[in-house]
């Protein structure tokens, strides 16, 4: 088995024992099963799979990007964002990102508008996480 440890910026999120973790990462998705090579990685925003000794709605977390550390049958995520996508709301999302999009419409300026933009793409990494 493998230790994950899910880690934000404010405190340890999750620590469970697992046969196979799968991971959005910058370059690609990749797979994190015991024995594997030490690395070090980014991730892009995207969905963590966790397979091992973990309640079914604590299985998928979606990731706002972060880094991974692999050593000794041990893999920490540090995420700049976790949330279990057993917690998001599809109809409450949608309407965010039609709200956002009015936003985008009404911006003063350049900057308004730029994050605004950010915050859609947020928002649509978040629905496409639910499936």
């Amino acid at each position: 088995m493998l230790t994950f440890e899910l880690v934000s910026p404010e405190r340890l999120l999750l620590s469970v024992q697992a046969s196979q973790v799968s991971l959005p990462g910058a370059e690609g998705d990749m797979g994190v099963l015991p024995g594997h090579a030490p690395m070090i990685a980014s991730l892009r925003p995207g969905v963590i799979e966790v397979e091992g000794e973990i309640d079914a709605d604590e299985a998928r977390i979606f990731v706002g990007g972060g880094v991974i550390e692999v050593a000794q049958d041990r893999l920490v995520v540090l995420a700049d964002e976790a949330l279990p996508v057993s917690q998001l709301d599809r109809a409450g999302l949608d309407q965010r990102i039609q709200n956002t999009r009015e936003d985008i419409e009404d911006a003063k300026d350049d900057e308004a508008r730029l994050k605004a933009e950010a915050r859609l793409q947020h928002l649509q990494d978040l629905v496409a996480a639910i499936g």
